[in-house]
């Protein structure tokens, strides 16, 4: 089962918590705490019932969190197939604006062929991907930037009759 990323923000800081309380505010099993507990997470003291400080319960999962995220580096873009940072297959990644000055980086997988985005500023696209080929294309039109249609309907050149 993939593992995800618990909100270290549910957890108040000056509240001690016990196993079960600590679960039912993260929406976890309680073994799951158990299993921090082994991994680093230490209770208030060792006696029964088990017991963890807001505070501790944070920072772990703020470290937790931090030590399982993967960033980019310059010339790569994310494979969720893979699981790692590749660089996109032959040199080309397309960029599709979607606001002005923000858009999405879209390119191949060199390793699986499956597609990758990236999240970027066209103003730094030159930083982003280095010495790559980026096509920069313009979103297509939507429905909402259009201009409003006539409500007047006049169907067949007659009014519609009651």
């Amino acid at each position: 089962m993939a593992m995800r990323r618990v909100n270290p923000g549910a957890v108040k800081m000056h509240r001690s918590y016990s196993a079960r309380e600590l679960a039912d505010r993260l929406g976890v099993h309680k073994n799951t705490i158990r299993h921090w507990q082994d991994a680093g997470l230490t209770p208030i003291d060792r006696s029964r019932p088990v017991l963890f400080h807001g505070e501790t319960v944070r920072a772990f999962l703020i470290r937790r969190n931090a030590s399982r995220k993967r960033p980019c580096p310059p010339g790569t873009c994310y494979c969720l197939r893979c699981r790692v940072p590749r660089a996109p297959a032959f040199g080309m990644v397309e960029y599709l604006e979607t606001k002005p000055g923000t858009g999405n980086l879209k390119a191949l997988c060199e390793t699986c062929t499956a597609t990758m985005n990236r999240r970027a500023r066209s103003a730094s696209l030159a930083t982003v991907m280095p010495g790559i080929a980026v096509q920069i294309r313009k979103a297509p039109e939507r429905l909402s930037d259009r201009p409003s249609p006539s409500l007047i309907c006049d169907v067949g050149g007659q009014g519609t009759k009651r």
